[in-house]
């Protein structure tokens, strides 16, 4: 990975206690921090996902709200909707800018972390058509060349496919991998089994609502995994989530900030 700063203004990184790097020491602006975290992302700490082996296969639920799948060396991801950020700035509404990079950061992050030779992404990884989210985008992916990078197509992913190809992004309506089928809408009849596999989907950025003995309740980000599908949770920091009926067998597993629990 890179290590020369693509912004002349960022100084060299000094040190922080124990030797440690100190990336935040020299106050960057909000999208200097984020391109320090893609280039230095090898620094960061991350915090631990929680291993699940279904279908003889080695998942790793991450908080970040994505699977490591081991066996092929992949990144998982659904509902990224980068560009959300800029699509409501042009429309004049109020929306802290750096909160799209933050996303690519975050997957920086995941890629320093786990080393993946690819990324699946479920669907919906732009939110609308181009917007200047696009260019955060596209010098995002100059830093990973070697990544393969597939894109199983969802409702909101209206870019001309020319300017994904153009970015060695493999564009599909579906994906079979080992026992999985992936794809962006979950199945219509959850409890029919797909022919292509066991399912793999996003798109309605599943939630888990927890009631207390005090009648408090908390809706969180869930993976749900079902008979015949499993629905991952939306990855992208601006997008809502919706709590779901899940049935008696189910495995359910919320998202907290830093770690993935066993719900049911």
């Amino acid at each position: 990975m890179s290590r020369v700063p693509l912004f002349n203004s960022i100084p060299a990184l000094a040190k922080g206690e124990g030797g440690k790097k100190n990336i935040f020491a020299f106050a960057p602006s909000p999208l200097e921090r984020v391109w320090v975290r893609c280039i230095f992302a090898t620094d960061m700490t991350m915090s631990a996902g929680t291993p699940f082996n279904f279908l003889d296969q080695d998942l790793l639920l991450l908080p970040q709200k994505a699977i490591y799948w081991q066996q092929e060396k992949a990144l998982i991801a659904a509902d990224v909707h980068l560009g959300k950020v800029g699509h409501f700035r042009k429309a004049g509404i109020a929306i802290p800018r750096d909160m799209e990079q933050d996303d690519l950061a975050m997957l920086s992050d995941l890629i320093a972390e786990h080393r993946p030779e690819k990324i699946i992404f479920l669907g919906d990884l732009f939110h609308s058509d181009l917007n200047a989210d696009w260019d955060w985008f596209v010098m995002w992916r100059k830093q990973f060349p070697k990544l393969q990078i597939i894109l199983v197509k969802g409702n909101h992913d209206i870019i001309h496919d020319k300017h994904y190809l153009a970015l060695d992004i493999v564009l599909t309506e579906e994906l079979t991998v080992g026992p999985f089928l992936m794809l962006h809408h979950p199945l219509a009849d959850p409890a029919v089994r797909a022919e292509g596999g066991y399912v793999l989907c996003g798109h309605i950025h599943p939630g888990v609502n927890l009631v207390g003995r005090g009648r408090q309740s908390i809706t969180l980000p869930c993976f749900a995994f079902g008979k015949n599908q499993a629905i991952l949770p939306s990855f992208g920091r601006f997008t809502g989530k919706v709590a779901i009926r899940s049935q008696k067998n189910d495995s359910i597993f919320g998202v907290l900030k830093d770690k993935v629990i066993a719900i049911s």
